[in-house]
This record gives C-alpha cells, structure tokens and sequence, in this order.
C-alpha cells in the first residue's frame, strides 16, 4: 500500500533529492529504511552509488521491480544496526522513519552505528517530523484524512506521553470491506536528536525547516538535521 497511500502526502521528493546530491559527493551513499525507493531511485539516476537497508522484504521487492532498482544493493535488516560493510560519505533516514526505531536505545545505537560507517567529512541527514502534542486530546486523536465516492480513510492514535510513544491505525472502508494498517513510532525532539548525535560523537552542522534550506523555525512541523563528526 505504501506506494499508493504515499501519493496523498505532500512530499518535495524533488527537493529532498537535490539537497542529499549535493552533500553526496563521490560516494558511495546509504539510504536508512530504503523502502520502494522514492529517493534512492531518483539519486542513482544522477549517477550517485547509493544503497540501502531495510527491515522489510516486500518493499524492497517493489523496488527492484522499479526500473533501476535491481541495480541498488540493499541489505534486509534492521537499519538501527547499519548492517553494511563501507564507510558511507552521505547516510541518510528520511519521513520520520528515524522513530520507527521504537525505544531511545534502538535511536542511540542507530546513531552509534552511523557514526562507525561515515567517512571523513561525510554527513548524516535526518528528515522528521516536529512534535506537536496538541494534536491530541486526552492523549487519543482521531480524524477524517481522505473521503472518496466509493471509499474513506480514518486515522485513530494513542499518544503514551512519558515514553513518547504513538500507536496508530490507518484504516480504510471500502465496499471491498476494511483494511487496518497500523504504525507505531516513538518520536523525539530536535534536542533529543542532538544529544544521540553527541553520544555517538557526532554534531549539529546546519538545521532547516524542509529540504529548500529554510531556516529552522519549527513552524512548518518539519526538520532536516545535518550531522558530521564532532570537532
């Protein structure tokens, strides 16, 4: 479904691209999460070496079957383990994909393991989202995010505050009948993404509020990270 759902989020692929090329450099580079391939395919067409880890068998499936895609090397694993064999000038996670990690330490040890894999001057780039807890009520949402002629989707979420957890159905009717696809995460702070970076030896270099470089605000909910090695 990933394929499908994803063209109803507002994405800037075009821009996320262009910002990762430019920090690419030489290569090689390692796609966290890798999935069907939104980014990594686009990257390899400009003729960057690009490859990437994935914990899930039927997306990387869908990418291979992608033109270009059987030509990416990915590794199936868990990619807070970065499970790979090089030195990386460009590792990156995008779409918040960072806190399907679903404990602090699983974070920690995946900025541990990135730090083990950069090369000299190489960057780590972290898309997520801004967390805004007044999304809930009660620590419970629900809402309305798509209604067609012959279908509906319904979002429902549990927020467990003092782990800083979220566990949430996307649920879709249909007059074939209802499919539940759930999501769980455990989100983190902007600080708190600073403070693994620093654990792991790494620093902030450069916070933007989206891919088009703008300056960190955090009022568009969204925040691109960009980690090197502490000095």
């Amino acid at each position: 479904m990933y394929d499908e759902w994803v063209k109803s989020v507002p994405l800037d692929t075009e821009a996320a691209v262009a910002f990762l090329a430019e920090l690419a450099g030489s290569g090689p580079v390692l796609e966290l999460a890798i999935g069907t391939g939104r980014i990594a395919l686009p990257l390899a067409e400009r003729g960057i070496d690009v490859r990437g880890i994935d914990a899930s068998e039927a997306m990387v499936a869908r990418l291979r079957a992608k033109p270009g895609g059987d030509r990416i090397p990915v590794s199936i694993g868990d990619f807070a383990d970065v499970g790979v064999e090089a030195d990386f000038t460009l590792i990156y996670v995008v779409f918040s994909t960072l806190f399907a990690l679903q404990t602090q330490e699983a974070q920690v040890r995946c900025f541990e393991n990135v730090a083990a894999h950069l090369a000299d001057g190489g960057a780590f780039v972290v898309e997520a989202f801004v967390p805004d807890l007044t999304r809930f009520d009660r620590d419970q949402r629900i809402e309305t995010e798509r209604v067609g002629l012959g279908d509906v989707w319904l979002g429902l979420a549990r927020h467990h505050p003092a782990e800083q957890r979220v566990e949430s159905q996307h649920v879709h009717i249909s007059a074939d009948g209802m499919r539940l696809l759930p999501v769980q995460i455990r989100y983190a702070y902007p600080s708190e993404l600073d403070l693994m970076a620093r654990l792991a030896g790494l620093a902030l270099r450069d916070r933007f509020d989206g891919w088009k470089r703008a300056a960190f605000t955090g009022s568009t909910g969204t925040c691109v990270s960009v980690y090197g090695r502490a000095v």
